[in-house]
């Protein structure tokens, strides 16, 4: 498989983003990184490279396999650790070393999730990256003429001509080859009419879109529910289903004896409603016709983001009442599912309140012994990032080994126990008698509805001079089979 140079070298400047921020906060990712990246990283942080080559997944492999080094580095200082606090040694450096060690690899998982994006994207059909790539142009070339216009009208000009398509770009090219060096003589004659044309003499170049006017945006905390849920689209306010989990009574008999009636099979009924998420923003005309971004674009996006991360919070917390019931949020009893009333699910306790009670995982494999064996195939660790950190640090009682396995392959997600681990930090924190760990099939467990996708009225009317944006959604939530999935209890 291959990705395009493109795609590498944004790959490559998240990586050196990401690497930036490590090193601030005093964690030196890059100590992990091979030659063959770093060399990548300053090729795509010196020049943006914009050919359409391609290279191998060498880079990407390289990444990944300094995931594995520094995960060995863990293992290693946290071996120290333990075995300075069984001979009753000051420990304070090895806990600081071990935290530090920890936090780098949580870098490392974020590097995984961009290397991840990136091959989605580069598996993606050609029709669509061609499609997206003249939408970006005409955006681009939209933004260009609009701040071409202020730009005339901020020194008394009248407007001009509006830039084509291929004038942006005769233009944009032009552009760079001047800002690296060239000579306006140098040019064509087609450059250096586009140069003029699309630029005031008297106040210089515009910068391309491409280059100015992006929003820095912050990044919140996504839940990965929808991709480990069963999602169904409905046409109604909300889906219906059969609960089957009762059985037919039988027995032995002898050839003579009595026949009585025996008991007949039960079902009941459950219901998942769609319940409505909406937002309502608002932008002045004036900023809307006048502003090089296209802010009303950027504004679905932020909406889109919003109700993201508020069914996130539903699909996990959710108390069902005018919003999704979340998956842990129904109660749950430490009966086994033969015992225990339907609608209630099963949990395992650590043994200490808010903590794990031992760095052994006994609470761990006593989850995986209480399921049957048909949840097993599907199932899924989710915890949230604290979790991970502590069980990180986890071995087997017998064997001495550590029970986290780091993915070394793009795409496929670390491994507990032998069971992928998804981190979702929608779930609740660790606290006294808190859920703060899932497992099992959540796909069987739990099905989210989607009534339909998110509508936008654009109202310019009620609120003049400002155009608001009316954007709905309707969803919701539920769990449908409380055998599937069990939770972790940290409480004696």
């Amino acid at each position: 498989m291959k990705l395009s140079r493109q795609h590498l070298t944004i790959g490559l400047l998240a990586l050196a983003a990401i690497a930036a921020v490590a090193a601030v906060a005093g964690f030196p990712l890059v100590n992990y990184l091979p030659p063959e990246v770093l060399a990548g990283l300053a090729a795509a942080g010196a020049v943006p490279f914009v050919g359409s080559g391609e290279v191998t997944l060498l880079e990407v492999k390289n990444v990944l396999e300094g995931q594995g080094k520094a995960f060995e580095e863990f293992k290693k200082a946290n071996d120290e650790l333990i075995k300075a606090k069984a001979e009753g040694k000051a420990v304070a450096d090895l806990e600081a070393k071990v935290a530090k060690l920890s936090d780098e690899l949580d870098k490392f998982d974020e590097l995984k999730t961009v290397i991840d994006d990136l091959q989605k994207k580069a598996g993606r059909p050609q029709n669509d990256t061609e499609a997206k790539a003249a939408a970006d142009l005409a955006s681009e070339v939209k933004q260009f003429n609009l701040m071409l216009r202020a730009d005339f009208q901020s020194k008394g000009k009248s407007a001009p001509a509006e830039v084509d398509a291929k004038g942006y770009t005769e233009y944009k090219n032009a552009f760079f080859r001047v800002m690296t060096g060239t000579p306006m003589d140098s040019l064509s004659s087609d450059e250096r009419k586009a140069m003029q044309a699309g630029s005031d003499p008297d106040g210089g170049y515009l910068l391309p879109p491409s280059t100015v006017g992006r929003m820095v945006s912050k990044i919140y905390e996504q839940s990965t529910m929808r991709q480990l849920a069963n999602v169904q689209s409905i046409s109604t306010d909300k889906l219906e289903g059969i609960v089957d989990n009762n059985e037919a009574d039988a027995g032995w008999v002898s050839e003579l004896g009595t026949r009585s009636d025996t008991s007949t099979p039960q079902v009941g009924k459950y219901e998942i409603q769609a319940h409505e998420m909406y937002a309502m923003p608002k932008a002045s005309q004036k900023i809307l016709d006048d502003a090089a971004t296209d802010v009303e674009g950027w504004l679905a996006g932020k909406v889109a983001d919003k109700f993201a991360r508020v069914e996130g919070a539903g699909f996990t917390t959710g108390t069902g009442v005018g919003q999704p019931r979340g998956l842990f949020a129904y109660a749950t009893a430490a009966t086994a599912d033969d015992t225990r009333t339907w609608g209630t699910f099963e949990h395992v306790v650590t043994g200490a309140n808010g903590a794990f009670h031992t760095t052994k995982a006994d609470p761990l494999q006593d989850m995986i012994g209480a399921f049957k064996d048909q949840y097993l195939q599907n199932a899924t660790w989710l915890m949230r990032r604290e979790v991970r950190t502590a069980i990180r640090k986890m071995k087997e009682a017998t064997s001495d080994r550590y029970l986290w396995e780091p993915s070394l392959q793009a795409g496929q997600p670390d491994r507990l126990l032998g069971y992928p681990a998804r981190v979702d930090q929608y779930v609740p924190a660790i606290a006294t008698g808190s859920l703060s760990l899932a497992f099992g099939d959540i796909r069987e467990a739990y099905t989210i509805v989607d009534r339909m996708g998110i509508r936008t009225l654009r109202d310019p009317f009620t609120a003049k001079p400002y155009v608001v944006f009316y954007s709905t959604k309707r969803t919701g939530g539920g769990a449908v089979n409380f055998e599937a999935v069990k939770f972790l209890k940290f409480s004696t």
